[in-house]
């Protein structure tokens, strides 16, 4: 068989995939706002209107918008997950895997990460402005949930059309939105990737999010969520940081880190902002341990980035967070698709390993291809965003090991062996294909008809498509590695192969662009 359209050379250096190139910053980056159109409902039956979607994109989609990876933010975080801002000194918040050669290569895969609904950083929360008082939420914003972030990330990915994401990744509460999509929307997803994480909300993890809210809720500032243009409840804000950061590090850290190190200059003190002065201090204030120096540090900072009342939204939506039904985690992942990376932290303490080995066995029990690691790290739940080598090896592994099913497109157009000429090759013109598999009345393939073929016949003057079907046609099957399709395309100088199953349905087609898309850009 012959096409017009050959495949590039270098695509048969499919080992190069595992570029040990140095990864690279990505530069300046801005954010986009998206606003979903009509009404937004929740979970709870309540509706939004005018919900805004703050988010960033990193890298180029393909034709097809196959190679699309969302990214899903921790509890505090933001849509500024990589590169830099306009006078930025420091980059998004997961730099160190988001780039030209690193796990999320950017030369590769279209990367986009949003601001969660209930965030204060760009999109929808309880300090954005209700349309119909035209005043700041405050604690009239509905109560969310984990899915509820999820249905807003479907809402732009859909708007920027794409139909399937190669990849949706994240870690902590992040690694939560990851498992929500594959169990809320399982065609959507090719691979997922939770770091960190649990299918279910711990009552320890519970306890802790509770002391959190209260230090916020018990400050007098915080005036029933009713503090915006007024002071704001820093006290109480920077407390529930103070506490939630204790989570995030790990007794062998805070040692290394710390130790018993004592420090004579005071760091900011959290019962007293800087406009006030205060003659009743705990005695003996001339001597800090650096742990309490550096927790009141964290403390102060987060109070000028962050909006106490997302802090409440937040941290319950992560409470009432439980993937199970009926007490089961298997039949919570019945559903699941996706193939799954599962990585946890050896001295987490907060999502402890246990817990992603329970997600990877519900997982497992449902057939789903679920792959488990650790990251060896003293820096707990934290070492998700700083353990770099770690991560880039875990995860460029796992996204590299690419099979036909994961790239291959099953929409695609085909035709009977009783169509004309005419009409296929109409076909061809207005869906923009080169390729159109014969299909039988009960899906098998029979042949393929190539723009090429149509062109002889045009010349030939044949009508009939059944003179010129191909029927020794090369094919690949779904359960097979990209790299064997991709010789397969380089041997016959061929750009498409269709997928078939054992009994020679054909469930897609495969094109060079899309594992081009994935394996790199060709110069």
């Amino acid at each position: 068989m012959e096409v017009s359209n050959q495949l590039p050379s270098q695509l048969s250096s499919y080992k190069n995939i595992l570029s040990t190139k140095k990864g690279q910053n990505l530069g300046i980056v801005r954010s986009i706002n998206y606003e979903i159109p009509g009404i937004f409902r929740l979970e709870s039956g309540k509706t939004l209107s005018n919900v805004r979607i703050e988010y960033e994109m990193y890298g180029k989609m393909n034709a097809d918008k196959s190679n699309v990876i969302l990214i899903c933010h921790a509890l505090t975080g933001d849509a500024h997950a990589a590169g830099f801002h306009a006078g930025d000194k420091k980059p998004g918040w997961w730099n160190i895997v988001i780039g030209p050669n690193k796990a999320f290569d950017t030369e590769k895969y279209c990367v986009i990460c949003s601001n969660i609904l209930g965030g204060c950083k760009g999109s929808t929360g309880p300090s954005s402005i209700d349309p119909e008082t035209e005043k700041p939420y405050g604690i009239s914003f509905p109560v969310i949930t984990i899915a509820d972030m999820v249905n807003a990330q479907k809402k732009l990915i859909e708007h920027l059309g794409v139909k399937q994401l190669f990849a949706v990744a994240g870690g902590s509460m992040g690694g939560m939105q990851v498992l929500q999509w594959t169990v809320s929307y399982p065609e959507m997803v090719k691979k997922a990737i939770a770091i960190a994480t649990t299918a279910s909300t711990t009552p320890q993890q519970i306890a802790f999010g509770a002391i959190g809210r209260k230090a916020i809720t018990d400050d007098p500032k915080w005036n029933g969520g009713n503090y915006y243009g007024k002071k704001i409840p820093v006290q109480g804000l920077a407390l529930a940081r103070m506490i939630g950061h204790i989570t995030y590090l790990s007794d062998a850290s805070m040692q290394k880190k710390f130790g018993r190190a004592q420090q004579t200059e005071a760091g900011p003190n959290i019962s007293r902002t800087s406009s006030e002065t205060s003659s009743e201090t705990f005695p003996d204030r001339s001597s800090y341990f650096q742990v309490e120096s550096y927790l009141n540090h964290q403390g102060d900072t987060f109070t000028k980035r962050f909006d106490a009342n997302s802090y409440l939204y937040i941290t319950k939506a992560v409470d009432f967070f439980d993937l199970s039904k009926s007490g089961s985690l298997i039949e919570g992942f019945s559903e699941v698709t996706a193939k799954f990376l599962v990585i946890s932290i050896t001295s987490d303490w907060l999502y402890p390993p246990y817990q992603s080995q329970e997600i990877v066995s519900a997982l497992t029990a449902n057939g789903v291809d679920a792959k488990y690691e650790e990251i060896r790290s003293q820096y707990g739940h934290d070492a998700f965003l700083l353990e770099e080598g770690q991560l880039n090896y875990l995860i460029r592994g796992f996204l590299s090991r690419i099979l036909v099913s994961d790239i291959m497109n099953q929409n695609f157009y085909s035709v009977s062996r009783d169509e004309t000429i005419e009409n296929a090759s109409v076909l061809m013109v207005k869906k923009k294909v080169n390729h159109l598999p014969v299909v039988s009345e009960d899906g098998k393939l029979e042949g393929i008809v190539t723009s090429w073929d149509i062109t002889k016949a045009v010349a030939c003057k044949i009508t009939e498509l059944d003179e010129i079907i191909t029927r020794d046609v090369k094919y690949v099957f779904s359960g097979e590695k990209i790299e064997t399709a991709s010789s397969i395309m380089e041997d016959y100088s061929i750009s498409a192969l269709p997928v078939i199953d054992s009994e020679n349905r054909i469930l897609g087609m495969v094109t060079s662009e899309s594992i081009s898309a994935l394996i790199g850009r060709f110069s």
